[in-house]
């Protein structure tokens, strides 16, 4: 068998297969096409336009001048294990420092998650549109994703939830769930999340909880609707997070993980053989975030809608374009009237008008007819993007 034979089943692909079978990221392939050049207003990943505030890097900073350049322990350092399990017991339910695994990113506890739960044939269930990277992670073990589409309209996305319960059924290894939502800003509420444990629970199904836009929340409360608020110590659920973006440290690549004890001490040695542990001044720069950066999620929430509440009726008022306001997380996914091909779309919105956005096919074929604006930046640059989206559109 040839390797680029795809008409093998999934559970008897070996792992070279599996990888020839992934799909390359369509947003990096547009962000490929603008190479070499530095005039192109950038909104196609998920990223602040601002750095890192200034007292997380001089805590990294401070570690390399004290030679804090070892290695260190696979779960991450005592002190910030603990902090981190405050920070979580604050927000939801409370855990323990030994519930928590410090990843060397989000992705990566994405990953180790899916290296101890998931294994050839295993069939898991996505709700998407979705980050690309989620729905890929699974294939690589060898996995059956099956992936259960949102519902558009002007008012916003919307979950079928008795779909979803018909999916989950008892061959169901797992339920990846990333909410509030990339691309779309969906955000799963309370009542549906206490029925969906308790069908998981009845069927021994995994929930693996994307959680890196926790925090960029713009309902009531601190935090969106986790299932770290209901779940109970004994409940098959990994919740994953990052310090990229409540913190604003995308480049620092820095996450973790909450799980049962005795699933996070098996996490414990896939961190082993995956990295090893993250880097020492890295953890360093994280716990000060953890500590005293609530400050810095504030202003950045309230940013964030800011700019929210300014695009989205910018492109509404553009002919043809359908944009829902999100609940959450960092975008706008809007429709494009009579777009078929998003990738082809954002690829002219670079070599014509120097526009960097996301095509809606890089998050599924769900998202085709969508493209998606990262709007944590300042109402200037969205001033000027609008203008150029407008004059591609308007001809």
């Amino acid at each position: 068998m040839k390797l680029t034979d795809f008409s093998t089943p999934l559970n008897e692909l070996t792992a070279r297969e599996a990888v020839l079978r992934l799909r390359g990221s369509k947003i990096r392939e547009v962000a490929n096409a603008s190479l070499g050049r530095t005039d192109v207003l950038a909104f196609w990943f998920g990223e602040p336009d601002e750095l890192t505030p200034e007292f997380i890097r001089r805590a990294g900073i401070a570690s390399l001048e004290a030679g804090e350049t070892f290695y260190t322990h696979n779960f991450g350092i005592a002190e910030l294990r603990v902090a981190l399990a405050a920070y979580v017991s604050n927000l939801h339910r409370p855990v323990a420092s030994e519930n928590i695994v410090v990843t060397s990113s989000g992705m990566s506890a994405l990953m180790l998650a899916t290296q101890a739960l998931i294994g050839p044939g295993d069939r898991v269930v996505e709700v998407t549109p979705l980050w690309p990277n989620l729905v890929e992670i699974p294939k690589v073990l060898g996995a059956r994703v099956e992936c259960l589409p949102l519902d558009f309209s002007p008012q916003g996305w919307t979950l079928n939830f008795d779909r979803l319960i018909a999916a989950l059924t008892p061959e169901t290894r797992a339920l990846y769930i990333n909410s509030p939502n990339n691309p779309t800003g969906w955000t799963v509420t309370r009542e549906v999340q206490v029925k969906i444990l308790e069908h998981c629970r009845r069927l021994g199904i995994w929930i693996i909880a994307d959680d890196a836009y926790d925090r960029m929340w713009f309902g009531e409360g601190a935090a969106a609707p986790s299932f770290l608020d209901i779940a109970e110590a004994g409940d098959r659920l990994v919740s994953t997070n990052t310090f990229s973006k409540s913190w604003l440290m995308t480049g620092w690549r820095i996450g973790w993980l909450v799980a049962p004890p005795a699933l996070a001490i098996q996490i414990g040695k896939l961190v082993e053989y995956n990295t090893s542990c993250v880097p020492v001044f890295i953890q360093r720069a994280g716990l000060v975030a953890v500590q005293s950066g609530e400050k810095v999620i504030s202003r950045t929430v309230e940013r964030y809608r800011k700019a929210r509440d300014f695009l989205v009726p910018q492109l509404n008022a553009i002919p043809g374009v359908q944009a829902a306001t999100p609940p959450g997380a960092m975008y706008a996914f809007f429709r494009v009237e009579g777009m078929q091909d998003s990738l082809a779309f954002c690829k002219r919105l670079v070599v014509e008008l120097n526009l960097g956005l996301a095509p809606g096919i890089a998050f599924g074929p769900e998202g085709e007819g969508f493209v998606r604006w990262c709007f944590a930046s300042s109402e200037e640059r969205l001033v000027e993007g609008v203008d150029r989206l407008r004059k591609a559109i308007i001809r």
